[in-house]
C-alpha cells in the first residue's frame, strides 16, 4: 500500500519560523512533525510513503534520505508552481504503485493525529468506497468546513463555514482513495479537494464515505497550536514513537546546558545544544537548537528560534522569537509579539507588546 503525504505548505501563519523551513519541518518535541506522521505511517504497516513537496522542497530530502534510517522508502516529487491539495495528489500520481481498486493513504503533514490508519483503511475497505475520509469533532464548527453524513455513514455534503452547521464533524485532512480515481483529479493545474474534488464526486453519486474519530488531533498552523503540540507530545497525550526521549514534563536534547537551579516544565522542550541559565524559567515551551536563555530569564507558551539569544531577566509570555534574534535584559514581550529572524532588539525597548519587529 502507497501512501502519499502532503508537505507542500508554507505557514505564513506561523511566520517567522517558516521563514527558515517550511512548517512540516519545524521542530515539534525535538524532531519535525513530518517525522511524527511518517513514524505513525511506519506503524501502522505501511512501507513506501511519497512526499509532496513544494516551499524549500530540498529540506526533507535532505533530512529524511531514502527513509531507511526511518524503516520507510522514500520518494520526493516537487511541484514547479502550487497545485492545492488535489493537484498535489495528481502529480505524484505517476510514482504510485498501488493497482486500480488499492487504496492509497493521503496524509498532511503538518498536522498530528493520533488516527488508527489501520482502522481508517479498514472501513475503506468493508464499505467499497471511492474515498474516505478521516473526520474529526470540534468544539465550535463554525470555524470550519464541515461534513454531514447519512446513518450510513456516506458523506452528503461538503459545507462552508455557516453560523449553524448541521455537524461538529469536520474535514481532519487524511483520506484513504482507491488508487484508480487519483487519475481522475486534472493534471496541471491547481485543484483543491475540498472545494472540487469531493463535492463533485457526491454530484456524480460516488461512494464517498465518512470515518469520525476521536482521537488526538491538532493542525499546527498558529504559533498557539505549534506549542500546545509539542506540549502534547513531551507530556505522552500525543503518542509518537519518533519522540526523541522519555514522555515526562519536559524534554531536554543532548548537547545542551541547563543550570541545576533553572526550572523547566509543563512539557517544554530544550533543542540539542541550547542553553538555560540560572534562576531561569522555562513553562510549556519551545526552544530551538542552539538558542540561549540568559540567567533569571521567563519563558512561558513561547517558542524561542534557533540560535537566538534572551538576555538575563527578559521576560516573554506567548511570543515568538526568530532564528538569530537578540533580545537584550530589560525586555518584557507578550500577547502575540514575534520578533522577525536576526533583528536585535536593545536593552529595555520593549515593555510589552502584540506587534512585530
Amino acid at each position: 500500500m502507497d501512501a502519499v503525504m502532503l508537505v507542500g505548505g508554507q505557514g505564513t501563519r506561523l511566520r517567522p519560523l517558516t521563514m527558515s523551513a517550511p512548517k512540516p519541518m519545524l521542530p515539534v518535541a525535538g524532531v519535525p512533525v513530518t517525522a511524527h506522521m511518517l513514524a505513525r505511517a511506519r506503524d501502522a504497516g505501511i512501507t513506501r510513503v511519497v512526499l509532496a513537496t513544494s516551499y524549500r522542497a530540498e529540506v526533507f530530502e535532505e533530512h529524511f534520505g531514502d527513509g531507511s534510517g526511518h524503516g520507510l522508502e522514500l520518494e520526493y516529487v516537487t511541484e514547479t508552481e502550487p497545485l492545492g491539495t488535489g493537484g498535489a495528489i495528481r502529480n505524484v500520481a505517476s510514482r504510485l504503485r498501488s493497482g486500480a481498486d488499492e487504496p492509497v493513504v493521503i496524509f498532511n503533514g503538518d498536522i498530528l493525529s493520533g488516527l488508527d490508519i489501520g482502522a481508517l483503511v479498514e472501513r475503506h475497505i468493508t464499505a467499497d468506497a471511492a474515498v474516505t475520509l478521516h473526520l474529526t469533532r470540534v468544539e465550535d464548527p463554525r470555524a470550519f468546513g464541515v461534513v454531514p453524513t447519512d446513518p450510513a455513514g456516506r458523506v452528503t455534503a461538503f459545507l462552508e463555514k455557516t453560523p449553524d452547521p448541521p455537524t461538529n464533524l469536520i474535514n481532519a485532512g487524511c483520506y484513504v482513495f482507491r488508487r484508480s480515481l487519483i487519475d481522475t483529479i486534472p493534471a496541471g493545474r491547481p485543484v483543491s479537494v475540498e472545494r472540487e474534488t469531493f463535492p463533485s464526486l457526491l454530484a456524480a453519486g460516488v461512494p464517498v464515505v465518512g470515518y469520525p474519530d476521536d482521537t488526538y488531533w491538532l493542525d499546527l498552523g498558529t504559533p498557539a497550536a505549534f506549542v500546545l503540540g509539542s506540549r502534547d507530545l513531551v507530556t505522552g497525550r500525543m503518542p509518537s514513537s519518533a519522540l526523541p526521549g522519555p514522555v515526562g514534563d519536559r524534554l531536554v536534547l543532548p548537547g545542551s546546558t541547563v543550570a541545576t537551579d533553572a526550572k523547566i516544565g509543563g512539557g517544554s522542550t530544550i533543542g540539542a545544544g541550547a542553553s538555560v541559565g540560572t534562576g531561569a524559567r522555562i513553562d510549556g515551551s519551545v526552544l530551538f537548537d542552539r538558542a540561549s536563555v540568559g540567567a533569571g530569564a521567563y519563558v512561558r507558551d513561547s517558542v524561542v528560534g534557533r540560535e537566538a539569544v534572551i538576555g538575563n531577566g527578559v521576560v516573554l509570555e506567548n511570543v515568538v522569537i526568530g532564528d538569530g534574534a537578540v533580545i537584550e535584559p530589560g525586555n518584557e514581550l507578550r500577547a502575540g509579539a514575534r520578533v522577525f529572524p536576526g533583528a536585535v532588539l536593545g536593552a529595555g525597548a520593549v515593555r510589552f507588546s502584540s506587534d512585530r519587529a
